[in-house]
């Protein structure tokens, strides 16, 4: 049954994936047209746009142990996961840079000092921006595939960052930002009891 889906799988092209994860855009700006976002629509549409980056780091990270544990080979679409959550990085700061804060220069480097969590959120963009330049077959021949993958190891630096700024961004405790949360240490300690087994043969 894994041979068969991995068999489907590579026939499936990168672009449908593209196309696929970025067609909540539209939605959601329509959405945010038409009232559909509630009373604070920009903070709505920031909100999601942040949420969807984030579930796209979270999907990269399972690659490796979805094909550890499970045989199941994702690895075509780990680059096109870490471009796509990047763009909804990109989108959620635009959201934020142009809409929430209207171009305000002086108040939004104010409140990158003063709120953690945009602090987070700020180092967490800044750490994708190496990873999504070299997203491409030219960088690995250029960097050579051992610095090329030491490099994209800043994808779990990046993936925690947001997490935490999740955690930060919402008032009180809330269930959803600590499951997502649980989520990315429970993959990252997925790897880490890997290479404790394989250490120990």
């Amino acid at each position: 049954m894994v041979d068969r889906a991995n068999s489907t799988l590579r026939r499936v092209p990168t672009w449908v994936v593209y196309i696929l994860c970025l067609l909540p855009v539209p939605w959601l700006l329509y959405l945010a047209q038409t009232g559909g976002l509630g009373r604070e629509p920009i903070k709505a549409l920031e909100h999601e746009l942040g949420k969807i980056a984030l579930q796209l780091l979270i999907a990269g990270l399972c690659v490796t142990p979805l094909r550890r544990y499970l045989d199941l080979n994702l690895l075509k679409f780990r680059r096109t996961l870490g471009v796509l959550a990047f763009t909804y990085v990109a989108l959620h700061l635009a959201v934020w840079v142009f809409l929430d804060m209207s171009l305000l220069w002086s108040q939004m480097w104010a409140d990158i000092w003063k709120r953690p969590y945009i602090t987070i959120g700020m180092a967490g963009f800044l750490v994708l921006i190496p990873l999504v330049v070299t997203s491409n077959n030219l960088s690995v021949r250029k960097l050579g595939a051992a610095s090329w993958r030491k490099l994209h190891k800043l994808t779990y630096i990046a993936v925690i960052l947001g997490g935490v700024h999740y955690l930060w961004l919402v008032k009180g405790i809330q269930i959803e930002p600590i499951l997502y949360f649980g989520v990315i240490l429970g993959l990252l300690a997925l790897r880490f009891v890997k290479k404790r087994r394989i250490s120990r043969n």
